[in-house]
């Protein structure tokens, strides 16, 4: 076999890269100007190897190309889904008011819960001063819908969603940890609590790459929610290390969906086009003498930036959807920017073959009346969420799209605060909460993992954050293990060291 190199045989790190080139050049330009031309070119030409774009693969002796990037771009296996959506509850919903059911609690209202439960595992400072941790039982009523194997359990707050039971993994066994707003969705959207690293969707956009060349293979959208709002932070869909275009691209309610997209008045499609010709010509010059990979980046977002001003207005215009299908999301589809509207364009991304669609519900952080601001929140989501479900299978888009219904953590059984039947708060809990999945390679109709009689911690088939990525890139094609990229002197993937199949939901 032939010898690894140990700079092409993995993924480049932008300003190693930048500054290695710079060098090279240099050096060349001045052996060029002693030498000849020539003799520099041919020495470049053989240094840059793989990397050059005319150099002839040196094949090793397995037939493979000698020093072959540790990652190449596209599945690495055939995939059971082409792309994501990708629906996260920012606040953190109540597993035990919507999806982990606990009818014995009725039985311990109140009561302390027990030491041998909580087992001295840390608290925020938000219940560390509580003299009392009292259990507090759901007020909600569940019910149990048929599926393929055992049941559903969900709450009387999602009777739409209990319409769709047959086609959910319902994971009752998520762990995290983190136990704060911040760095828990940092960790639910990169794989670490660390900011600046890339998201899931800038990862799959790198490792997959786009499917229309009309949009960008990764757009967000967010919906304002009911009650206390968590901070959303641009870096939960940036791109971290990982050239810029594989960022997420934010889709705003209103009349500009992309800001800065529109030509300003007086400035023709034509005036847009040459700008952009003498811009790339600029850029293309820069790129020459600097091999900058961020220079292209630039170039290739002008470009998208220009498709879109014609893509983007029909991918908002609702006109072309018949009345039926606007009456199943709801009288909320109307209004521009709401979770119901939001859905529908994340049907339409997919019917458009974006790749990686994120939806962000803000205000689920209830620690204090809860049950009251619970509902208006599922009030607002489980009829489009449902709907979404619907529409995807009936067009044939469900089984090539995976859809991700999350939160960053869980909720406590006890109270935070007050406690009566029908009024209580929970704090942050990272021990154990749910989540669901459907299509894309997801197996329907089952319930995945338990917790115990509390609802406090796991005890059958725990899920951390990076067994579900790793599972997420295995049904889109990718092997977690091998989707790397080298920056700061080391390898990064999504799943960091860590990240085990759940084989168990898989279809």
């Amino acid at each position: 076999m032939s010898t690894p190199n140990p700079i092409t045989d993995r993924p480049a790190d932008g300003l190693e890269e930048y500054l290695l080139n710079l060098t090279r050049r240099r050096f060349f330009g001045s052996v060029a100007s002693t030498l000849g031309a020539g003799i520099g070119g041919v020495a470049l030409a053989s240094l840059l190897g793989q990397r050059g774009a005319a150099a002839t693969p040196i094949l090793g002796a397995d037939g493979t190309p000698a020093g072959a990037p540790a990652f190449v771009p596209g599945p690495h296996f055939s995939p059971k889904a082409k792309r994501v959506i990708y629906l996260h509850m920012e606040g953190a919903p109540s597993q035990l008011d919507l999806y982990d059911h606990k009818p014995e609690l009725v039985k311990r209202f109140n009561e302390d819960l027990p030491d041998s439960i909580r087992n001295g595992q840390r608290i925020t400072t938000m219940t560390s001063g509580q003299s009392r941790f009292p259990v507090a039982p759901t007020k909600f009523r569940f019910d149990r819908y048929e599926n393929n194997e055992d049941g559903v359990y969900l709450s009387e707050l999602l009777p739409h969603t209990g319409g769709v039971a047959k086609e959910m993994c319902l994971i009752r066994s998520m762990h995290t940890q983190a136990i704060n707003h911040e760095p828990g969705i940092t960790f639910f959207q990169t794989g670490t609590e660390q900011p600046g690293r890339p998201s899931f969707g800038s990862w799959m956009s790198y490792g997959l790459g786009s499917m229309n060349a009309n949009l960008p293979s990764f757009v967000v959208m967010i919906t304002q929610g009911i009650g206390n709002m968590q901070a959303l932070s641009a870096r939960f869909w940036g791109s971290g290390f990982l050239p810029s275009e594989h960022q997420g691209c934010r889709l705003r309610s209103g009349r500009d969906p992309v800001l800065y997209l529109r030509d300003p008045d007086g400035v023709t499609r034509e005036d847009r086009r040459r700008m952009l010709d003498l811009v790339g010509q600029l850029n293309a010059e820069e790129f020459e003498e600097s091999l900058d990979p961020e220079v292209r980046a630039r170039i290739a977002q002008h470009e998208m930036a220009y498709r879109m001003q014609m893509s983007v207005p029909e991918l908002t215009d609702f006109s072309t959807e018949d009345a039926a299908t606007l009456e199943m999301y709801g009288p909320d589809v109307h209004k521009p920017g709401s979770f119901a509207a939001n859905c529908l364009l994340a049907r339409r991304l997919a019917e458009r073959d974006v790749r990686f669609i994120q939806l962000y519900m803000r205000g689920w952080d209830q620690h204090g009346n809860l049950p009251g601001e619970l509902g208006a929140q599922t009030k607002a989501v489980d009829q489009a969420q449902a709907a979404l479900i619907t529409d995807l299978k009936r067009r044939g888009l469900l089984d090539e799209t995976l859809v991700l219904w999350a939160g960053e953590f869980g909720r406590t059984v006890y109270s935070q605060g007050q406690l009566s039947r029908d009024n209580y708060g929970r704090d942050h809990h990272p021990r154990c909460f749910s989540v669901w999945a459907a299509g894309g390679g997801i197996k329907p109709g089952i319930s995945w993992g338990k917790t115990d009689e509390y609802g406090y911690n796991v005890v059958e088939n725990p899920v951390e954050v990076h067994d579900l990525h790793a599972t997420m890139l295995h049904l889109l094609g990718l092997d977690h293990k091998k989707l790397v990229y080298r920056a700061q002197g080391r390898d990064y993937r999504l799943t960091d060291v860590k990240g085990e199949l759940v084989r168990g939901i898989m279809a």
